[in-house]
């Protein structure tokens, strides 16, 4: 498949899912899981579940800048794990709050410059 079809298929942009678990033992292992959180936060991911964040972002290309930064913010403990999967992909995901479904967040608008 050509790059050019794949432009708004689907295929093309991509969800880069943050998964991480984090000791909260004591104060310094709390500053460590809050500072990792406000990097992901920083870098415009968005909280799915406790622990769970997700960026959209055009193609994979565009997020291997912060996915090199968030290699360079790991707190020396714990795990984080990295998951870029397509749009298409998110969008097949099934989400229940309780026993009723819900929605997957879509990805954002983006902004066109001339």
């Amino acid at each position: 498949m050509a790059a050019d079809n794949l432009i708004g298929s689907g295929y093309k942009g991509v969800w880069l899912v943050a998964m991480f678990d984090l000791p909260v033992t004591d104060v310094v292992a709390r500053r460590r899981y809050t500072q990792f959180r406000n990097l992901l936060l920083k870098f415009g991911f968005e909280m799915l579940q406790f622990s769970v964040y997700a960026r959209y972002y055009p193609s994979e290309e565009a997020s291997e800048t912060h996915r090199k930064n968030i290699g360079k913010g790991l707190p020396p403990s714990g795990q984080v794990r990295l998951l870029l999967i397509t749009d298409k992909q998110f969008g097949k995901m099934q989400v229940f709050c309780g026993k009723k479904a819900q929605p997957a967040e879509e990805a954002p608008e983006q902004i066109l410059l001339f």
